[in-house]
């Protein structure tokens, strides 16, 4: 293993999980295009479940055992299982339910890494997964043959590191003013208003809508509740239970509306998500 491996990787195995973890940030030439890449495996029988909130995380899932049971804002039914997939946004929350023999890789895009990686209307993976097939055709399936034969964790993750490099080289350039406007809602918290967007583009809100959905899976009102939902479940952390100015500092028009937002993206209050977390 190198010494950057060694500073990079994090593994979790302990008795009292029913899991191993094994996680890598990416190489430097991956930065903005993937958020980390991990290995899971469970180590003992069970029913588990967990539930992930509204976030702008694509996530690439590699199995090589059981299936996971998944439901997009419910819990998942007999015919909710999925392997090997690709994951688009969702402005909800998501119910995994697994049962003592997952085993997979798992690769975080952002959701301008997806773009490019995938080559698709990021609007065909909206609110859904789609097989290992479908969103990456032939080169999806060897590629998830490559990983099932490799023989530790570090080796599966150079070849999907260096299976999302070629994949790059071969991408379309992203639309600069898409990216632009991208990013612009990320670092403003989600405050950034979407007619100023549009106009500093020179695009109408409609076309600005529509190539957003496009590239990013979601549209900038969307992709903005997102954003100030996630600060606000950071900010609850440093300040305990003040909603009322939680909701001041994020851009909610009052704390009923982050209420609001949180039944909708998270599935319960914020005291409760608070709590839970």
């Amino acid at each position: 293993m190198s010494d950057e491996t060694e500073r990079h990787r994090q593994d979790t195995r302990s008795p009292a999980f029913h899991f191993e973890m094994v996680r890598r940030k990416p190489a430097a030439s991956l930065a903005g295009i993937v958020t980390d890449i991990c290995g899971y495996r469970e180590i003992r029988p069970g029913h588990f479940r967990m539930v992930e909130y509204a976030s702008l995380t694509v996530p690439l899932v590699i199995s090589f055992a059981e299936a996971f049971a998944i439901g997009l804002g419910r819990s998942p039914g007999d015919n909710d299982r999925y392997a090997s997939f690709a994951a688009g946004l969702y402005a909800g929350p998501v119910v995994i339910e697994s049962f003592g023999a997952a085993c997979c890789v798992q690769v975080n895009f952002t959701p301008l890494g997806a773009k490019q990686l995938f080559g698709l209307p990021m609007s065909e993976l909206r609110d859904r997964m789609v097989g290992l097939d479908e969103a990456l055709g032939f080169y999806g399936i060897a590629l998830r043959e490559q990983l099932g034969e490799a023989s530790d964790w570090d080796a599966r993750f150079d070849i999907a590191e260096g299976f999302i490099a070629g994949r790059l080289a071969d991408a379309h350039a992203l639309s600069p003013e898409i990216a632009w406007a991208y990013r612009t809602v990320i670092a403003s918290g989600g405050r950034a208003r979407i007619s100023a967007l549009a106009s500093e583009i020179g695009w109408s809100r409609k076309h600005l809508a529509a190539r957003f959905s496009d590239a990013i899976g979601i549209g900038p009102k969307t992709l903005s509740r997102i954003v100030r939902f996630n600060r606000a479940l950071s900010l609850s952390k440093q300040q305990n239970d003040d909603w009322a100015g939680i909701a001041a500092d994020c851009g909610y028009a009052d704390q009923a509306h982050l209420v609001r937002e949180f039944r909708q993206l998270a599935g319960e209050t914020p005291s409760g998500l608070a709590a839970r977390i």
